[in-house]
C-alpha cells in the first residue's frame, strides 16, 4: 500500500509492480440539481475526481444505487444512468457493474478504479515552502445546489454552477505535466478549508491564503446574504476547529470557504516558478487557474487568511 487513510487523501494507492500502482476510491451522494440526467453526469464527474487528483488515470467504474421505488419511477433511475454512463463514456472509463438497494432516499455514485505511475503519484502531503497554492474552479457549489432545492436559486446562476460540476478535472491534471507540481487535493465535501487543513497537516505546513483571491461562483454571496447555507458548513467549521487564523474574513467569506463542495476543482501546490505557466495552461483549457496563496514554514496554525 502505498497510499492510505492516514492522511485523509482523497484515494487509495496500491503498487502492483515497478510501474503500475492501483489507484481506488468511492463516492456517492443525494440529487443536488432536479435533472436525472445532469445529476448522474454530476455524480460520475464527482467520482472520478479522486482519481485525477492522485495524478491516476481512472480505468474502470462499479455503479452504486440507493433507489426508492415506492415514491420515483423506474424511468428516473434509467436517465440517472445513462446520465453517469455517458459522462464516464466522456472520460473513457468502462461501467462494468454495479449494486442497487431499495432506499427511503435516492443516492448515486460510483467506485473507480484506476492506473497510476507508482514515481508519480500526487498527495496531499509533500506540499513545500514557496509553493504557490493554485485552484481550478470557483467555490460555491453547496450554496447554490441547496438553493435549487427550495427553489431560491436564480436560473442563469444554477445554470453556470451545474456546468462547472460536469467539468472533468481530467483536463486540469493535462496541464500539470513537467511542472514542479508537490501536492494536490480535490475540493468536496469538506470545503476548500476543510481539504487545505488536510493537506496543511499530511504536509507539516502553513498553507496562507489571499482573502482577494478566493474565486466564488456568481450570486453565491447573495443567496448567502438571504439565508442559504447547507448543513455541511458548520461541521465543516469545526473540524478544522481552531487551527485557522481567518484574519478578519466576513462571515460570508468563510461560508464560502468552508462550502461544501460537489465535483469542485483542485488545490494544487505548486513550485513557484511554475505557477504563471500553471495558471496558463489552465485558463487555456477552459479552467480558473487562480494563484490563492502559498505555502510557509509550520507555524501554531495550520491555515492563516490574509
Amino acid at each position: 500500500m502505498l497510499v492510505g487513510y492516514e492522511t485523509a487523501d482523497d484515494a487509495g494507492v496500491y503498487r502492483l509492480d515497478d510501474d503500475r500502482a492501483l489507484v481506488q476510491t468511492v463516492d456517492f451522494f443525494t440529487p443536488v440539481v432536479d435533472d436525472p440526467f445532469t445529476y448522474g453526469q454530476i455524480a460520475a464527474a464527482n467520482s472520478l475526481s479522486d482519481i485525477y487528483a492522485m495524478g491516476g488515470v481512472p480505468q474502470v467504474a462499479l455503479c452504486l444505487v440507493g433507489f426508492p421505488k415506492e415514491k420515483l419511477e423506474s424511468t428516473v433511475l434509467h436517465d440517472i444512468l445513462r446520465g453517469g454512463t455517458d459522462k464516464m463514456d466522456e472520460a473513457r472509463v468502462a461501467v462494468i457493474g454495479g449494486h442497487s438497494v431499495q432506499d427511503p432516499e435516492m443516492k448515486f455514485g460510483y467506485c473507480v478504479s484506476g492506473f497510476v505511475d507508482p514515481q508519480r503519484i500526487y498527495t496531499n502531503r509533500k506540499a513545500r515552502t514557496g509553493d504557490a497554492l493554485v485552484l481550478t474552479k470557483p467555490l460555491g457549489t453547496g450554496i447554490i445546489t441547496t438553493a435549487v432545492k427550495f427553489n431560491k436559486a436564480p436560473t442563469l446562476v444554477s445554470e453556470a454552477a451545474i456546468q462547472w460540476m460536469l467539468k472533468l478535472n481530467a483536463g486540469a491534471v493535462d496541464c500539470m505535466a513537467g511542472l514542479g507540481i508537490h501536492a494536490v487535493t480535490d475540493i468536496t465535501g469538506y470545503g476548500l478549508v476543510g481539504h487545505a487543513f488536510e493537506m496543511a497537516q499530511g504536509s507539516q505546513k502553513t498553507l496562507v491564503f489571499n482573502r482577494g483571491e478566493i474565486p466564488f461562483m456568481e450570486g453565491a454571496e447573495e443567496l448567502i446574504r438571504h439565508g442559504v447555507e447547507p448543513g455541511g458548513i458548520e461541521s465543516n467549521r469545526r473540524y478544522v476547529g481552531e487551527a485557522i487564523d481567518w484574519g478578519g474574513l466576513e462571515k460570508w467569506q468563510q461560508t464560502l470557504m468552508l462550502d461544501p463542495q460537489t465535483s469542485g476543482g483542485l488545490l494544487i501546490s505548486v513550485a513557484g516558478d511554475d505557477a504563471p505557466e500553471l495558471i496558463h495552461q489552465l485558463e487555456t483549457s477552459g479552467f480558473l487557474g487562480r494563484n490563492v496563496g502559498h505555502v510557509c514554514e509550520l507555524e501554531a496554525i495550520s491555515i492563516r487568511v490574509e
